[in-house]
């Protein structure tokens, strides 16, 4: 029998509780989650690619999940799952706008690659209301990221700032 894979993709531009808690709920359920970083520069990254990767590995260290591999991607989501030969990919979930957006792209990348099925996976309730675009605005406006990032993150993202 072959490995399970899946991909969790995104820019985790910062990566925040909810994507970790995401991210280890995937873990459970997949032999190998390719947690991809994609390399998007119409979003105005706070952090580049590869800090963003560097970033990611010091967190899943942390956290001690040791089915992860971390990679960043410039393609379209769909040609990184082929190059990877994965056909699961990872959303997930906060709210029902959330889910409305992520249905168009699940219809789409199954168009481009029709091997493909998006798994949806809601956020926790302890993590649901995080969201990376609030958790800069935060910490553009000197508050508290306790509870959104973890202390490492919280210090990079202040120090961007600065």
């Amino acid at each position: 029998m072959s490995d399970k894979i899946a991909i969790y993709p995104g820019t985790f531009d910062p990566l925040t509780f909810g994507h970790l808690d995401i991210l280890e709920r995937a873990c459970i359920l997949f032999d190998k989650v390719i947690l991809a970083i994609a390399d998007n520069s119409k979003k105005s990254p706070l952090f580049q690619s590869q800090e963003r990767v560097e970033i990611a590995k010091a967190e899943i260290k942390r956290i001690k999940v040791l089915n992860v591999e971390i990679m960043s991607f410039n393609t379209l989501l769909v040609d990184f799952a082929k190059s990877q030969k994965v056909k699961i990919i990872i959303r997930g979930i906060r709210a029902v706008s959330d889910f409305e957006y992520e249905f168009q792209m699940a219809y789409i990348n199954k168009k481009l690659f029709p091997e493909l099925e998006t798994i949806f996976l809601p956020a926790s309730e302890k993590s649901h209301f995080i969201s990376a675009t609030l958790v800069k605005e935060v910490a553009k406006l000197e508050g508290d990221l306790n509870g959104f990032v973890s202390k490492n993150v919280a210090e990079q993202i202040k120090n961007k700032f600065n």
